[in-house]
């Protein structure tokens, strides 16, 4: 049973949560690594290096559409392609646990399941753009009668 007058507040939670967690990410290759580098390294795996500084922007305007709440079910999925590369590309390979040398894929993986969760359990309180901005809002089943 879900509790419909706590549920948008946890949706909520889970939306900052993982809006902070992307503009995070972006900053430590934004900050630590530097752009040039994060390209570097992108390149180093063997993927395109302007690869790197599309994935910071997707990252910095994800995580702060995120926070926002703007349209977060949809841009919770349009995250998960980010999360997959990073996995299939960099950490795969390395185990599952994400202490093992040059990271694992279980945090890969948590991510995925949160932002997949997040679309499935609703836009949370306070978003400034819910809904899906293509589609329509179903109607409910006491709506119908």
């Amino acid at each position: 049973m879900i509790d419909t007058k706590t549920a948008p507040y946890a949706a909520l939670l889970l939306r900052l949560t993982l809006g902070a967690l992307f503009l995070a990410h972006a900053g430590l290759k934004i900050f630590v690594f530097t752009p040039a580098g994060t390209a570097q390294f992108f390149g180093s795996i063997g993927l395109p290096p302007a690869l790197a500084y599309i994935t910071i922007v997707w990252e910095v305007l994800g995580g702060a559409a995120l926070i926002l709440g703007l349209w977060p079910r949809l841009v919770a999925l349009a995250m998960v392609p980010v999360l997959l590369g990073a996995l299939f590309t960099a950490h795969l390979g390395n185990g599952f646990f994400f202490s093992n040398p040059n990271g694992g894929w279980e945090y890969l993986a948590f991510w995925i399941a949160a932002q997949v969760a997040l679309a499935l359990t609703g836009d949370g309180a306070l978003a400034l753009k819910p809904g899906l901005p293509f589609a329509k809002t179903p109607r409910t089943a006491t709506q119908a009668i």
